[in-house]
């Protein structure tokens, strides 16, 4: 029976009320913990305002680990915009001479030319008639016509064209020297004793123009003398080709 007297009265008595123990000093609830903490506001008749704040560290250097591997190198970024141009540096030295390279193709240059002749003596009719050739002496990649009496183009440029006919005796001598199908120019001799007459000149002939002598009637005998030798003859050749002018 004593030892559950004693029980209850431990859970109804105050400490203070027991013989022969101290009496606990009476704290208010409300009064700050001790010690304060870093934001609690102390006033000037506070007890521990006094007192030094002990605020604690920790050593980084402690809790800092050890460095790590390098990681996987990224994909290149994008090309940014092309920045303004800078200025003009120095002039730098003169380098040295290099090698001779290798020769170039040769330059390629157009040619045209024909030189033909006519043995045989020959009269107009009563119509425009072309005066037909017997004697090629040069006529490049065949150019030139020989039965009809005619030179086709096939380079273009300036050529240089010339015409020689021996005339007959007192008998008229009139020719034309055609660019297709207008004279562009006339060999003509009076009756008289046979003479040799000649006509040149240059024309700018374009692809596919034809060339060549016309012999026509008028109100006296027209003709040209020809034999064995050569005394008529029809010549061209290119100066200049279009592509250089």
């Amino acid at each position: 029976m004593a030892a559950p007297t004693l029980l209850l009265l431990a859970l109804l008595l105050p400490a203070g009320a027991w013989p022969g123990l101290p009496r606990r000093p009476c704290v208010h609830c409300c009064h700050p913990a001790w010690p304060p903490g870093p934001y609690a506001r102390v006033s000037d008749g506070d007890p521990w305002r006094s007192l030094p704040r002990v605020r604690p560290t920790i050593d980084i250097e402690i809790l800092k680990g050890e460095k790590g591997e390098a990681g996987v190198r990224g994909r290149a970024g994008r090309s940014g915009k092309e920045g303004p141009p800078g200025a003009r540096g120095l002039q730098g030295r003169k380098g040295q001479k290099g090698q001779v390279g290798p020769p170039g193709a040769p330059c390629q240059r157009a040619y045209a030319a024909f030189s033909v002749g006519r043995r045989e003596g020959l009269h107009s009719s009563d119509d425009f008639q072309a005066v037909p050739f017997d004697t090629e002496l040069v006529n490049l990649d065949g150019a030139f016509d020989l039965a009809a009496g005619r030179f086709l183009c096939t380079v273009p440029g300036v050529y240089f064209l010339s015409l020689n006919v021996h005339t007959w005796n007192y008998k008229e001598t009139y020719l034309h020297i055609m660019l297709n199908r207008r004279p562009a120019a006339v060999l003509y001799a009076q009756p008289s004793e046979s003479v040799m007459q000649a006509q040149s000149l240059m024309l700018l002939l374009a692809a596919g123009d034809a060339v060549w002598v016309r012999m026509f009637q008028r109100e006296q005998d027209n003709a040209v003398y020809g034999e064995r030798d050569l005394y008529i003859t029809f010549s061209g050749h290119l100066v200049k080709p279009a592509a250089e002018l």
